[in-house]
């Protein structure tokens, strides 16, 4: 997080009733990377909670080991003086906090170990306002070059704290960095056993539009995902999980950019060919099997893409055998796909990881067709059986989810370009400019898929790989062809 300064000096006396209390923060020099807070304010949500504790579910005990989620928005400047900017989002803050009072709780573990989100009156989550005087928007988005994290981990409070930490920290908290040029940048820190990706771009388009003043949807706080799951995870003498990934080692980041043109081209290669015995046979009892379950169907823009960057970043990782298994996962949202479904405004974890795997040599000896259908068999077979499976499995040997890249052979795509960060997200002052994301839950061959901003089916990928890896994944025609 960016550096605080050292004295802190109440303003005002704020009653213990207040849903708002501010700290000025008065002091020293700016560390390096230029981004310096200097406010800190403790904001409840406007009004008394009426919601009791909510257990975390199979789909939330497993994330206790993963960092926070950070995620922000670049924005251009607002225009408008920025005391009245921090105050706008403080207030449209509290407000949205009242229709997620779960955001505003902390976690708590019961006599039975059982986990819940405790909303009650009295916690409160933490917005940070900070300035840059001497950075501009066009050094954090520099095109064609790695991502200065130097300077984007100050974007963040909270930095890789992990979600067990819940127990005694806030559950969320909120940072907006004010750069020298006037553009802004505003980040959202949320526990990762609370919500899932869904449930937070759920939160920051209700806190956008109450500044906007238009309507919300609040979400649904019924857990009537495995809700009446008995399982726990216990942490004896209360001392919580580690991440399950070494968070220091050497990473090269990058956005990269597939327009709307070059992933309907990939589509079109994946979906070039007749879905045959022979050719489920060719490539596998995997595919099959899905067949079985009611036929692979057409292979998506999205699996298109994600077979593109398995095989690539698998050729780039030359220090693999041939007789290597790769592995590709990536979260899937269970609300439709259960029976019977439940609310797409499900509050919490509704995702489970599901992994597709092949041999170095397969991939290595085999064309995008071939990986996009084992992608889309594994997808396709992931309904209401295999969500209700994977459940059992869980509940009969509870554990945190193994996040990492243990092998030197998976990669795990986070996120979704489904997910609107751009659409909903306008604060009043303009469209945002960019996504981008902090240190949280980074590791070799960690992706993250961002919708563009262009918002006309183009994909921003977020990639995390090996030094080495990144090296050679950029020297790659074959790979580099499609990004713009």
């Amino acid at each position: 997080m960016a550096q605080m300064l050292s004295a802190v000096a109440m303003v005002g006396a704020a009653s213990a009733a207040s849903p708002i209390v501010t700290k000025q923060l008065v002091g020293v020099d700016a560390p390096a990377s230029g981004i310096t807070v200097v406010s800190r304010q403790d904001v409840r949500p406007d009004g008394a909670s009426a919601v009791g504790d909510l257990t975390l579910s199979v789909s939330d005990l497993p994330m206790l080991s993963c960092h926070y989620i950070q995620k922000g928005l670049f924005f251009p400047p607002p225009g408008v003086p920025i005391a009245s900017l921090v105050s706008s989002l403080v207030c449209a803050l509290s407000r949205a906090l009242a229709v997620f009072p779960a955001l505003a709780g902390r976690l708590v573990t019961l006599d039975d170990d059982r986990i819940v989100i405790r909303c009650d009156d009295d916690a409160a989550v933490e917005f940070y306002h900070a300035v840059a005087p001497t950075l501009s928007l066009d050094e954090f988005l520099v095109p064609n070059a790695d991502v200065p994290t130097r300077l984007t981990k100050n974007l963040f409070p909270m930095d890789r704290t992990v979600s067990y930490e819940g127990h005694r920290r806030p559950l969320t908290s909120f940072q907006l960095t004010v750069l020298g040029d006037g553009a802004v940048f505003v980040g959202f820190i949320a526990n990762h056993a609370v919500v899932d990706g869904t449930s937070f771009w759920h939160f920051f388009n209700t806190w956008a539009g109450l500044c906007r003043g238009t309507p919300v949807q609040p979400p649904d706080l019924r857990r009537n995902f495995f809700g009446d799951s008995a399982a726990v995870i216990r942490f004896p003498g209360g001392t919580g999980p580690a991440v399950t990934f070494d968070a220091d080692a050497p990473l090269r980041e990058r956005v990269l950019h597939f327009s709307v043109a070059t992933i309907r081209e990939l589509k079109a290669k994946a979906n070039q060919w007749t879905r045959s015995d022979k050719f489920a046979e060719a490539i596998g009892k995997h595919v099959h099997e899905a067949k079985v379950q009611g036929g692979c169907g057409e292979i998506s823009s999205f699996q298109s893409l994600c077979a593109h960057i398995w095989r690539a970043v698998t050729r780039s990782r030359r220090q693999l055998a041939p007789d290597a298994t790769t592995t590709f996962r990536m979260a899937v949202n269970c609300r439709h796909r259960l029976r019977p479904a439940i609310s797409p405004l499900y509050f919490g974890n509704a995702i489970q990881s599901v992994a597709t795997t092949a041999t170095v040599a397969e991939l290595a000896s085999n064309d995008l067709r071939w990986a996009a259908a084992r992608l889309n068999a594994t997808v396709v077979a992931h309904e209401d059986g295999a969500i209700r499976r994977a459940a059992a499995e869980w509940e009969a040997a509870p554990r945190c989810f193994p996040l990492g890249n243990p092998d030197g052979a998976a990669l795990t795509m986070g996120s979704s370009p489904r997910f609107p960060m751009y659409d909903g997200n306008d604060f009043g002052w303009g469209r945002p400019l960019a996504v981008r994301s902090g240190r949280a839950n980074k590791f070799d061959g960690k992706m993250s898929a961002f919708p563009a901003r262009a918002g006309d089916g183009s994909v921003d990928i977020e990639v995390c790989l090996a030094p080495d890896t990144m090296a050679a994944l950029l020297r790659d025609s074959e790979f580099m062809q499609f990004v713009s």
